[in-house]
């Protein structure tokens, strides 16, 4: 485990801290805990702070091994979050449909909006494109549909034929194909060359992007 792993999970401490508890001294508390427990190599207790999504990924056993092959990094990260030159700065996550999170800091004792929640066309990734091309499909915005096709195919491609290609005569098979994106928004996306990207999911079936002047779009459809 690299030192920068090793402060992650204290901060995943202070995330799971922050997000179950509105008191203010919460989260300083579970990393004055954290901190108690790599000292003292209580690694058990260590990973009782750690969030219910972390260990889903990391077990027990694997935290711990990890812990004790990198003692120095253990022992510089204990003192750095003991430290009284610490800055404690409290953020949470809320993650909603189609994947999408907003970041929530907090103020003056209030929780406040971090990040742009105006943002509903992202195209700074294939998986942001991806996830916009379905919420233009689910609004029906078959203009802002026609952002995410590519030079290639903008001279066959209108409002009023996008709007035949996903509310015409097909447009059950197009449901049932939007459907399985949506549940595949979150699966895993591989770089096929510069500018290229392509997506698995379902029985074989495949998504590719390409990058247009920093605008992520989507070639094909499977």
């Amino acid at each position: 485990m690299s030192r920068s792993l090793v402060v992650a999970s204290g901060l995943l401490a202070l995330s799971l801290a922050a997000a179950c508890s509105g008191a203010g001294t919460a989260p300083a508390t579970a990393l004055d805990r954290y901190a108690s427990a790599l000292r003292a190599k209580n690694y058990e207790a260590a990973y009782g702070l750690m969030s219910s999504e972390f260990r889903s990924k990391v077990s027990r056993d694997e935290f711990v091994r990890m812990l004790r092959d990198n003692p120095r990094e253990v022992e510089d990260t204990a003192s750095r979050l003991a430290s009284r030159k610490r800055r404690l700065h409290v953020t949470a996550d809320l993650v909603y449909g189609l994947g999408d999170s907003l970041r929530l800091v907090e103020e003056d004792g209030r929780w406040r909006i971090a990040e742009n929640p105006l943002a509903f066309y992202d195209q700074s990734s294939p998986r942001a494109a991806l996830r916009s091309f379905v919420r233009a499909y689910r609004l029906e915005r078959w203009d802002v549909m026609l952002r995410f096709v590519p030079r290639s195919y903008a001279e066959l491609m209108n409002v009023d034929k996008m709007r035949q290609q996903f509310a015409g005569e097909r447009k059950d098979a197009r449901a049932q194909l939007m459907n399985a994106l949506e549940v595949a928004v979150d699966q895993p996306i591989e770089e096929t060359g510069p500018g290229e990207a392509r997506m698995r999911y379902g029985n074989g079936q495949q998504v590719t992007f390409v990058n247009e002047e920093g605008r992520w779009k989507l070639k094909d459809l499977e």
